[in-house]
């Protein structure tokens, strides 16, 4: 029977690369995206969130052996509180059950480099204590203000913590379920299309996120790891935070710091 993967944010990026590499390998994939996918759902609000489970059980009935969440914004708004963080935690904990019901079930969330950077604690606190409409407005306190950059890091900094206790929770490691983080760098996607053409900001990501080893990443290059974490292979790894950054988070933290 193929492994039937459920991924979110599937119709283009890191989503769809991924998509791609495990259709090619025979496996099942329901993804989720505002179109383009087999599960058309709206992951900004709870009832779009709602909806997408719905969605995947009709698809998938009790058995899910992986979710890969790749759906996110990285425009700086209200909005990567409410996909970034929400769309993916209350997605993947609505479907634990159907993940328990499989033989190897496996789960990976896109984090960031920018996770380890600096961020706005009460946007991180909001979103770790479930506090959605507090995360929210914080957020559109500090785009108001004009500090919106911010934000982004911090819902990347909370699902990482998220993760990593979750990971070990009653439910998921002793339901056989491994729960991964992994950490881009630059991504060449649509999301960083603005950031190339724009000399100014190309040099401030560069000098914010240096990747000596190769440089930019493709899609195709997070997608090959992440269809790793979520394989039968992946036995034993589970509460990590994988950085596909070309260097970049050894670079800019200690090395000592691991």
């Amino acid at each position: 029977m193929p492994r039937r993967t459920v991924i979110t944010g599937s119709a283009a990026g890191i989503g769809h690369a991924l998509a791609e590499q495990l259709r090619a390998r025979g496996e099942e994939v329901i993804g989720v995206d505002l179109r383009d996918a087999e599960v058309v759902a709206d992951l900004s609000t709870p009832e779009g969130r709602a909806a997408a489970v719905v969605g995947v059980r009709e698809l998938a009935g009790d058995r899910v052996d992986a979710l890969v969440t790749c759906a996110g914004v990285a425009e700086p708004s209200p909005l990567m509180v409410r996909i970034n963080y929400f769309g993916t935690v209350e997605v993947a904990e609505a479907l634990q059950p159907p993940l328990a019901a499989s033989d190897a079930p496996r789960v990976a969330v896109i984090g960031s480099i920018s996770g380890t950077m600096g961020n706005d604690d009460q946007v991180r606190r909001a979103c770790l204590d479930g506090d959605e409409a507090t995360g929210v407005a914080r957020a559109s306190e500090l785009t108001e203000g004009g500090r919106p950059h911010s934000i982004y890091p911090a819902t990347k900094a909370a699902l990482a913590e998220w993760a990593r206790r979750t990971s070990v929770a009653p439910g998921w490691a002793d339901a056989g379920i491994a729960l991964n983080v992994v950490a881009p760098g630059v991504v060449l996607t649509r999301m960083t299309t603005g950031l190339f053409e724009d000399p100014v900001m190309r040099e401030l990501m560069d000098a914010a996120v240096p990747m000596p080893l190769n440089g930019y990443a493709p899609p195709e290059a997070v997608a090959k790891v992440l269809a790793f974490l979520v394989s039968a292979d992946n036995t034993h790894v589970t509460g990590q935070v994988l950085y596909v950054d070309g260097g970049a988070e050894v670079t800019t933290r200690a090395a000592d710091l691991f």
